[in-house]
């Protein structure tokens, strides 16, 4: 073979590509085509795998916002502490996701996963559905949201 990539007279073909190539967005954009978290999915064309995978983001938003503002463990041994780094590495894990989702660009991916943290923030961090809604909590927190997770 000589530099040319030549071998015995014949030209060498590059090995055939099989790979289809999606053109990635640096700015959003509106469509269901797009891939979102995984290659190929939700696919090309398919209005019921987007519809499906905005759902999966709205989902992953709101358990992002349960994690949070859960308070799951009353007790104050060892243990209680090694489920609650674990409940921290799950809770950071989806809002990694939510964060990759995001970065497809799409923007019905962005309106899916700010509604899913809204839906999340209404139910289980604002208010409305506390047993003190008028009153304030006595944590003596002096902001009415709470602090940035990431």
């Amino acid at each position: 073979m000589d530099h040319g990539g030549h071998m015995d007279g014949m030209a060498m073909a590059p090995p055939m590509m099989h790979r289809r190539h999606m053109m990635m967005h640096m700015t959003f954009f509106w469509g269901k085509d797009t891939e979102i978290l995984f290659d190929g999915w939700p696919g090309a064309g398919h209005l019921a795998m987007y519809l499906l995978a905005l759902a999966v983001v709205f989902f992953l938003a709101l358990a992002v916002e349960w994690f949070s503002h859960s308070n799951l463990l009353k007790e104050r041994r060892p243990a209680a502490g090694l489920l609650q780094t674990l409940m921290y590495a799950v809770r950071i894990g989806l809002a990694y996701l939510v964060m990759l989702a995001i970065m497809s660009f799409n923007g019905g991916v962005f309106v899916a996963a700010v509604a899913g943290h809204a839906v999340g923030f209404f139910f289980f961090g604002s208010r409305a559905f506390s047993k003190g809604a008028t009153e304030d909590s006595g944590n003596g927190k002096g902001s009415d949201l709470p602090p940035m997770s990431c």
